[in-house]
């Protein structure tokens, strides 16, 4: 292995140790700090004292760890994930709870001390890092389908935000590329909102016609239109005293967008063909995937819907721009999967994150999930290696595919096999860039719908798969 690949794999490692800061390092501390020195999971970032002559300092410094009698020092350090706090002392815990890192898990004295002074060492170790385990994903906000918020600078910032807008009853606009998580963001609003007792109603703008999405939002009274035989009620009433989310809201008809802007300025609703106006309490949560900018320009957009629309607004970066997240990603993702497979999956190889890593994941986290589901299917060990990811993710492999040892089938038969293999394959990966929806793969395929959907028929391809909330197996076996 090369010094760059040895390297590389060491950064790899050094994302799924637990680093842990402790402060205190006196005659209780000492111990503490000498166990978690011999366990290969775990790495000590520092010690902080006030007292550099105390017990733990010394072995501390023996094994080349850094120390300090100020924890201002490591505070800040965005690889923290865990800060064991040994003092006693009420004020200091209350000053790092509030200074720490948003991700980052503080355990006070009385649960260090039960944990280090009752248990024997292995029991130590476990419950240390079942803590770090369920805390971590609490404070990640893990919620359905796997998202959390992630080490990167950009979604530390989201946390913050997050945090900072749940409690209010501010519009809040979610915006970015599609499979990044927008309507888990939404989701997670809600549950760490005031209103988290109430329901959260989800409406994609997209999946009805502009005529159904109207009734669907504000309700309609019998004859108001063909077809409507009774009074039905609309999703903003539903929604009273609970949470909206409105899923690609850039894509609703301008004339919905007049009427959503009235709602927006005085939260009032009248039903289709209604005269009374009734006043509803609900939260609105927004979110697209378009340039909306661009849209405006074009007259697609309300530039005053816009503008209600965007007082608070989150940006998910894409995933391709924050790649320190993806080990983390990958890991929480095989957790669930394997759950769900009842298969003991534990390990991601190194030459397989490699490629993980190194993919710039136009789907988003939505693709990277349906890759881990596909290789925990595939394996027949608790490993997933290189050749249980998809061909797309490894292009050397790709071009200097081997020549079939057996060529008893002639040049013909092998070379239609090899055709489609390859057509199975960049179909799947077109699916599965538009999240399933076959007109927007084959516009980015640059051929016919009706050739698109032939060729999935010929290659027994489920659409369904590649939509949201799917398995996509992608296996042409």
């Amino acid at each position: 292995m090369s010094t760059g690949d040895q390297n590389s794999e060491a950064v790899i490692k050094q994302k799924f140790r637990i680093n842990v800061l402790i402060i205190g390092a006196g005659s209780i501390s000492a111990p503490l700090i000498k166990l978690l020195l011999n366990d290969q999971t775990i790495n000590i970032s520092a010690v902080v004292d006030k007292d550099p002559a105390a017990p733990g300092i010394g072995i501390t410094e023996q094994a080349g760890i850094a120390t300090s009698t100020d924890y201002h020092d490591f505070i800040d350090d965005k690889n923290l994930d865990m800060i064991i706090n040994m003092v006693e002392n009420s004020t200091l815990q209350h000053k790092l709870q509030q200074e720490k890192p948003l991700h980052t898990i503080l355990i006070g004295q009385a649960s260090a001390m039960l944990i280090w002074t009752m248990l024997d060492d292995f029991k130590k170790k476990k419950i240390l890092k079942d803590t770090f385990r369920s805390t971590w994903t609490t404070t990640h906000g893990q919620i359905a389908g796997g998202f959390i918020i992630g080490r990167s600078d950009a979604m530390q910032e989201v946390g913050k935000l997050i945090s900072q807008v749940s409690p209010t009853s501010t519009t809040v606009f979610i915006r970015g590329e599609s499979g990044t998580g927008k309507e888990l963001v939404a989701r997670m609003v809600h549950q760490k909102s005031l209103l988290h007792d109430a329901q959260l109603i989800t409406i994609n703008c997209t999946a009805l016609s502009p005529a159904l999405i109207e009734s669907e939002l504000f309700g309609h009274k019998k004859g108001a239109f063909t077809g409507a035989h009774s009074d039905h009620i609309g999703l903003f009433e539903h929604a009273h005293n609970g949470t909206l989310f409105l899923d690609e809201i850039g894509d609703i008809p301008p004339d919905l967008q007049a009427k959503l802007l009235r709602f927006l300025q005085s939260g009032e609703i009248r039903p289709i063909g209604g005269i009374d106006v009734k006043k509803v309490n609900v939260r609105i949560i927004a979110a697209t995937n378009r340039d909306l900018e661009a849209a405006m320009e074009k007259d697609q957009f309300r530039v005053d819907l816009f503008y209600r629309l965007n007082t608070f607004t989150i940006h998910l970066p894409p995933l391709r721009e924050r790649k320190e997240d993806i080990p983390h990603l990958t890991y929480n993702f095989l957790k669930s999967i394997q759950a769900k497979l009842n298969k003991p999956i534990t390990k991601i190889a190194f030459d397989a994150m490699s490629l993980l890593v190194e993919h710039n994941w136009p789907g988003n986290i939505r693709e990277l999930r349906n890759v881990i589901e596909r290789a925990a299917v595939l394996t027949s060990s608790n490993e997933i290696k290189a050749r249980h990811l998809p061909i797309y993710l490894q292009p050397n492999q790709r071009v200097a595919e081997p020549v079939p040892k057996n060529l008893n089938e002639g040049f013909m038969a092998l070379k239609a096999k090899a055709i489609n293999k390859f057509e199975y394959e960049v179909l799947s990966k077109f699916l599965q860039e538009s999240g399933g929806n076959i007109s927007k793969a084959a516009a980015a395929a640059q051929v016919p719908r009706r050739t698109f959907q032939r060729l999935l028929v010929k290659h027994k391809i489920s659409v369904d798969s590649f939509k949201p909330g799917q398995n996509n197996s992608m296996n042409p076996d």
